[in-house]
């Protein structure tokens, strides 16, 4: 130990009594500095100075018309890039802008077009087209100026789609507006138009049966007329005869009131016989119900009375035909009385000769009728007596005053049906015209029932795809809703249309600019770049005999660990104190600094301690693979497969890790895992540097001294 730290003793002193040997010093301490702030200096705001990078700027658009709004995007295009000074638009016309750009006068040019506002008027057309601004760049000039000319045209392209969605929507929803005023005003009439779509649809089916009926009627109509023609003096010839018939009719039904008259007894006759049969019925189910009456007797008696029957249900037919006729020629409530009852007589006369038959059939079998069907017959034959009874004592008194009265109006119909007949024989030249008229009037009715009937499955097609249209809308909103969000604001609409989403910025660990944010990795270069400084013109070796292996290792690497740590202070706290660069943890960057500073000279000095000068080389080699692996200034994952590879295995991996974390704000966390990382690179260094360098050191021998030899390499 004492050894070691003899060697370390004696360097320092060394430094500071000799005056070229500290200058020297000196200047190695302090060109890292130098190096990491002229690199973070140089990308504080490499952004912030994109005014000189030049961009020529040519308008030809023209104005258009949107709905009755001029307007000329092109002149705003060139308004707002005049207020813009993040980049140097300079405005020339379009042969200027192109010639300079080829020629490197400018970066790149925007030609607006002629046609550029016309075409953006075209979106409330039926064909809208996109507009164009013609972007000319001339990338062999710089290799990042393309990507700074392409964002300034993004935005004026993204500024002039803003500014175009804000008027276009405004003009739209101002169109919108008007239109929910207007149907609000129009929603009766649009109720009632829906109602009758709605109706057409459903009476199509109807109005299609209609049409062919009408075609039917039409052609029977006219088969009709031809007929009624043709037989028009047929109908002439019976007219007059029927005249003279219903001259005839008349004295004949003068003579049946007579006739009536003289009839009335019979039929009054006629009506007690029918109640004499009903009797009859009744007078059976006694003889029915005595137990002890003779068979034959009982047999004898339902014979007599079936045929009886049988003859009073005809006889009740008969006078039941003729009271309706005279019903229907002088209708009167008496004369549909008797009717009706001599119908209910019939049926139950019908219903007794089957009570009747049925009781005659259970004899002839030998068994005793059911005395329901007895109790039957006698129910039924009391109503017709009751039903008869009512019919002979209003027939003097009512019935047949009313049937007199009925021949009485038949008389006069058939007296007003014969000068009707005198009329229509007066008509019958009137009438042959009218059938004439008629026959043409049908012909040419026809032709456009036909025409209709073409064009009708079309009509219908329409109405039904309307009705759909209409349902289909209304699934999608109420109409009232409809017209209630037409008629909002549209001056706000446009506003929100133009930006509907604003971006909300949430930064965690912010860092003001560009050149805070690279210091971790050109202030951790700058360490290395350091070391090798320091190894370069320092020697690694004690030419002094008597020391070990292992103490000449630490007692030389105390000496650059010294010079490692002065020059790791002078670039952290120039960071912090002279660019002014922003750190959250001041602390934590120049302590992860020193540490930085220590484990890179460890590295490089064991290298070189090891390898000689092939230890630079592999220094500088290194270095080179991690200025593209370590992922400092573009995200690892857009390097080529390679660097991603190596990428977890390299130190600056982890120590730009660690100063990051310190500029940013610290997660203890990542910070022990990169504090990890570092000491495993230590134990690496120090098991080749302690275990292998007397090894590797004679092994190489030969090889140093035959190098030397060459008077090239020292």
């Amino acid at each position: 130990m004492n050894k070691i730290g003899s060697i370390y003793s004696r360097d320092i002193r060394n430094i500071v009594t000799n005056w070229a040997a500290a200058v020297v010093i000196l200047g190695l301490v302090f060109l890292p500095s130098l190096y990491a702030w002229f690199n973070i200096k140089a990308s504080w705001d490499p952004y912030g100075q994109t005014s000189g990078v030049l961009i020529a700027v040519a308008n030809n658009d023209q104005a258009a018309d949107l709905r009755g709004q001029a307007i000329n995007l092109g002149e705003e295009i060139v308004a707002s890039l005049k207020k813009n000074n993040k980049i140097g638009w300079t405005f020339v016309d379009q042969e200027a802008a192109l010639r300079g750009v080829e020629h490197g006068d400018y970066y790149a040019s925007l030609v607006i077009p002629a046609d550029f506002s016309a075409k953006i008027a075209t979106v409330l057309t039926d064909d809208p087209q996109k507009a164009e601004i013609l972007y000319t760049v001339n990338e062999k000039i710089n290799a990042v100026a393309p990507k700074i000319t392409s964002k300034g045209a993004s935005s004026v392209i993204e500024e002039v789609s803003g500014n175009f969605v804000k008027v276009a929507n405004g003009t739209i929803f101002r169109i919108f507006n008007e239109i929910g005023i207007e149907l609000e005003n129009e929603l009766p009439t649009i109720e009632k138009v829906r109602t009758l779509v709605f109706k057409l649809e459903t009476i199509f089916p109807e109005l299609n049966t209609a049409l062919t009926t009408a075609l039917t009627d039409v052609k029977k109509s006219n088969e009709i007329i031809r007929k009624a023609q043709d037989n028009l003096p047929v109908v002439s010839r019976l007219a007059q005869d029927g005249e003279q018939f219903t001259s005839r009719l008349g004295d004949y039904l003068s003579r049946s009131s007579e006739a009536v008259k003289a009839a009335a007894p019979d039929i009054k006759q006629d009506l007690v016989l029918l109640r004499h049969t009903a009797a009859s019925a009744e007078e059976l189910t006694g003889i029915l119900q005595d137990a002890a009456a003779d068979p034959a007797l009982v047999k004898s008696a339902l014979d007599r009375t079936a045929g009886r029957l049988a003859s009073a249900v005809g006889a009740a037919d008969r006078m039941t035909d003729l009271f309706g006729q005279l019903n229907s020629s002088g209708g009167s409530q008496v004369l549909t009385a008797v009717t009706g009852k001599l119908q209910q007589t019939k049926n139950r006369f019908q219903q007794m000769l089957s009570a009747v038959n049925q009781i005659t059939a259970e004899l002839n079998k030998g068994e005793q009728p059911a005395k329901e069907l007895v109790d039957n017959l006698s129910r039924l034959s009391k109503e017709a007596d009751s039903l008869l009874g009512d019919i002979l004592q209003q027939y003097d008194g009512q019935i047949q005053p009313q049937i007199l009265q009925a021949l009485e109006k038949a008389n006069t119909a058939a007296q007003n049906a014969h000068n009707v007949l005198a009329e229509a024989n007066k008509s019958i030249p009137d009438l042959t015209k009218i059938l004439q008229d008629a026959a043409k009037g049908l012909t040419l009715g026809d032709q456009e029932l036909h025409a209709i009937q073409s064009q009708l499955p079309e009509v219908e097609a329409k109405v039904k795809g309307l009705a759909e249209r209409i349902r289909s809308f209304e699934k999608e909103g109420n109409l009232a809703e409809i017209i209630d969000l037409l008629k909002n604001n549209f001056e706000k609409e446009s506003e929100f249309f133009a930006e509907p989403v604003l971006l909300k910025e949430n930064k965690l660990f912010p860092i003001p600019n560009y050149g805070s944010a690279m210091s971790p990795f050109f202030t951790t270069l700058s360490l290395w770049v350091g070391a090798l400084l320091l190894v370069s013109l320092l020697t690694v070796d004690v030419h002094e005999p008597g020391y070990r292996s292992y103490q000449v290792f630490f007692g030389r690497y105390l000496t650059f660990l010294t010079l490692a740590i002065l020059q790791s202070l002078m670039v952290t706290l120039g960071d912090v104190y002279i660019l002014g660069a922003y750190v959250a943890d001041k602390l934590g960057f120049v302590s992860f600094g020193v540490l930085l500073s220590a484990v890179f000279m460890l590295i490089v000095y064991t290298l070189v301690s090891v390898f000689g000068n092939v230890g630079k080389a592999l220094a500088i080699v290194l270095l080179v693979l991690q200025l593209a692996g370590s992922g400092g200034t573009f995200p690892i994952q857009v390097t080529p497969p390679f660097f991603q590879a190596i990428h977890p295995y390299l130190p600056f991996t982890y120590a730009i890790d660690l100063m990051r974390e310190a500029v940013g704000g610290i997660l203890w966390d990542k910070v022990y895992s990169d504090l990890f990382m570092m000491a495993v690179y230590v134990g690496i260094t120090l098991l080749i540097g302690l275990a292998l360098k007397k090894t590797i050191n004679t092994a190489s021998s030969n090889l140093v001294k035959k190098a030397k030899d060459s008077k090239l390499i020292h």
